[in-house]
């Protein structure tokens, strides 16, 4: 069994970074990564080129000292997004992806989309200069039940997407079920999915049986035994379409236990680790390395990272902080309640 692995410096292609006293809280914890596609969905969104360089400028001041880490920006999709905005700040550099959020499907998505024929000139402009759509793949339809609105979505709203427009580059993101894996691998291009850690590791059980434990719930919430041993497959096969995206979520201690607690999981801090486990569980370690650190710059078009980072692994558990502070509040880091053997040794920046 191998006690260490070095890899390229891997990216986080789905990341919540917030804003604030939590952005400056929570930011440290992705020292591991090089990149991250950082999400929009502020109060208010990040909806123009201006809001963009805007909080990209507020990331880059919160960033500490020494740590290397590229925000890579996203626009949060709207029925009223001009398309000339997005594709100056595209042209610019300024982001790298737009988000569509359906109306009501998460976190801070109240500004989503509810009509898909009024951003269709948008999602025409992003497939003539190449730009990516990133997908929460969930109706919000309240007769559909929660644990069935990705494959819902997929059905309803991403194939009549893909058919009317095949040349727009997509990730679905955070895919939660084994219909969004065979969705992916059915497509002949241009389709790629990010995969969680906590999905990789939680199933419905773990979050309800025995008590509910908030900080398991996320959305898309997590789903049967069967969708998770599915999400592992794609994740440790080497297929090219499948690749990490965090979706690290953070919400200060008391927003997540109470009456109506938010959605989302913090694992920013110990998301490698449990990844190496995961690889390392389903015999596929030399296989980390594609998923991590390079499958994802190939679907942006972007060089792998340069540096490296080493993971060790040891007999005896490691131990992470249960939380980590923030300006506005703790926020507790991801905890499956089992033993954790890996951990980030070393960077190489």
């Amino acid at each position: 069994m191998p006690q260490s692995l070095t890899i390229r410096r891997p990216d986080d292609w789905h990341l919540h970074l917030r804003d604030g006293a939590m952005l400056a809280g929570v930011l440290p914890a992705s020292r591991d990564f090089a990149r991250a596609i950082v999400m929009p969905n502020l109060v208010p969104p990040v909806v123009t080129a201006k809001d963009a360089r805007a909080y990209r400028d507020r990331i880059l001041a919160a960033l500490p000292e020494g740590q290397a880490f590229e925000p890579l920006m996203t626009l949060y999709l709207t029925e009223t997004t001009d398309p000339d905005d997005l594709a100056a700040a595209a042209a610019e550099g300024l982001i790298a992806a737009v988000k569509l959020y359906p109306a009501g499907a998460t976190t801070n998505s109240a500004s989503g989309v509810r009509d898909m024929e009024a951003v269709t000139p948008v999602l025409e402009r992003m497939a003539a200069i190449g730009l990516p759509l990133c997908i929460h793949g969930e109706v919000t339809d309240p007769a559909i039940d929660i644990f069935d609105r990705e494959a819902v979505f997929i059905d309803r709203v991403l194939d009549p997407l893909r058919a009317r427009l095949p040349e727009l580059r997509i990730v679905l993101e955070h895919v939660t079920t084994a219909q969004g894996i065979d969705y992916i691998r059915s497509a002949p291009a241009n389709l790629a999915g990010s995969l969680t850690v906590h999905h990789l590791i939680l199933n419905r059980n773990h979050m309800l049986v025995g008590g509910i434990r908030p900080h398991f719930y996320c959305l898309p919430i997590v789903k049967r035994e069967t969708h998770r041993l599915a999400l592992r497959e794609a994740a440790t096969s080497g297929d090219a379409r499948f690749f990490l995206g965090t979706d690290s979520a953070p919400h200060a201690r008391d927003a997540k236990e109470t009456a109506c607690g938010c959605a989302g999981v913090f694992t920013a801090p110990v998301a490698l680790g449990w990844l190496a486990q995961v690889f390392e569980e389903e015999g596929a370690l030399d296989r980390l390395e594609a998923f991590a650190s390079l499958n994802g710059p190939a679907f942006y078009r972007r060089t792998p990272n340069a540096g490296r980072i080493r993971l060790e692994r040891s007999e005896t558990p490691v131990e992470s902080a249960a939380a980590v502070a923030t300006g506005a509040g703790p926020v507790v880091v991801f905890d499956p309640g089992r033993p954790l053997h890996w951990r980030v040794a070393g960077r190489e920046e």
